[in-house]
C-alpha cells in the first residue's frame, strides 16, 4: 500500500486511490458527532448558495456550517461540536458546508473513494481502508484556508501509522501540544463565541467512535454516509 500525504485544496485535486479528506478543526469531527447523536443523513456541499437553495426545496433539512469559523446567516448551526453535543438529531437530515473540509471533498475528483478524516474515528477509518485492500491511499490535510495546520498533519501521521500497524507512542503528547499551535484560538478569550474551548477537547479525542464516514457524490451534493 502506497500512502501519499497531500495538502490543502491543491492536494485534494491531486489525490488518487482511496482518499481521506482530513479536517480535524472542525468539519469532520463535527460530522462524526452528528452521526453519533443519531443524525439520519449528512450531505456536504461546497457552496453556501447551494445550501440555501436546497433548504428552499427541502425546508425540513438543517443547515450546518461556517465561513471563517463563523456560523453562516440563516443556518441552524455553525461548525461547533460543543454547541450540538446535547441534542438528539434522530431522523434529521443535515446539509453541511465549511471553509475547508467540504471544499476538499468537492475537489477530490480523481479519487476512487472518499472518506472524511478526524481523530474521533481514525481507527475505524483505517480499518475501513484496510478492508478495501487499496494500492494507493491519499491523506489530504485540508489546513485552514491557505495554510497548512498541525492538527490535520498529525491526524494524517496517525492514520498512516495505523495503516502500517505501527505504534505512535507520542500521540497523546502531540495532541496536547496542539493547544499551543493551531488550536490556540480555542483558548483565546476574545474568540470563544466562534471557537469555544470545549471544541478543542472534543476534537482531540481519538478513536471514540467505531464508524468511518464514506462520501458518495449524488448530483450537486456529497452524501457523507456512516460506514
Amino acid at each position: 500500500m502506497k500512502i501519499k500525504k497531500l495538502f490543502l485544496v491543491e492536494g485534494a485535486r491531486e489525490a488518487e486511490g482511496i482518499t481521506v479528506i482530513i479536517d480535524v478543526f472542525r468539519a469532520f469531527t463535527m460530522e462524526a458527532y452528528l452521526y453519533a447523536q443519531n443524525a439520519e443523513d449528512i450531505y456536504a456541499v461546497s457552496s453556501k448558495e447551494t445550501a440555501y437553495a436546497l433548504k428552499e426545496e427541502h425546508p425540513d433539512v438543517l443547515l450546518c456550517g461556517e465561513r471563517g469559523g463563523k456560523i453562516l446567516p440563516g443556518f441552524d448551526f455553525g461548525n461547533s461540536p460543543s454547541v450540538i453535543k446535547d441534542r438528539d438529531f434522530k431522523g434529521k437530515t443535515i446539509l453541511h458546508t465549511t471553509t475547508n473540509g467540504t471544499q476538499g471533498i468537492a475537489n477530490a475528483g480523481h479519487a476512487d473513494a472518499i472518506l472524511t478524516g478526524s481523530f474521533v474515528n481514525a481507527k475505524a477509518t483505517a480499518e475501513w481502508i484496510e478492508r478495501q485492500n487499496p494500492s494507493v491511499v491519499s491523506l489530504v490535510c485540508m489546513g485552514w484556508e491557505t495554510h497548512r495546520t498541525e492538527e490535520d498533519e498529525l491526524c494524517a501521521d496517525y492514520l498512516s501509522a495505523l495503516l502500517r500497524h505501527e505504534e505512535m507512542p507520542d500521540l497523546e503528547e502531540r495532541l496536547l501540544n496542539l493547544k499551543y499551535q493551531e488550536g490556540k484560538k480555542f483558548f483565546d478569550p476574545a474568540q470563544q463565541e466562534v471557537f469555544p474551548e470545549e471544541d478543542f477537547w472534543m476534537c482531540v479525542k481519538h478513536d471514540i467512535f467505531d464508524f468511518a464516514i464514506a462520501v458518495k457524490k449524488e448530483g450537486e451534493v456529497y452524501h457523507c454516509v456512516r460506514a
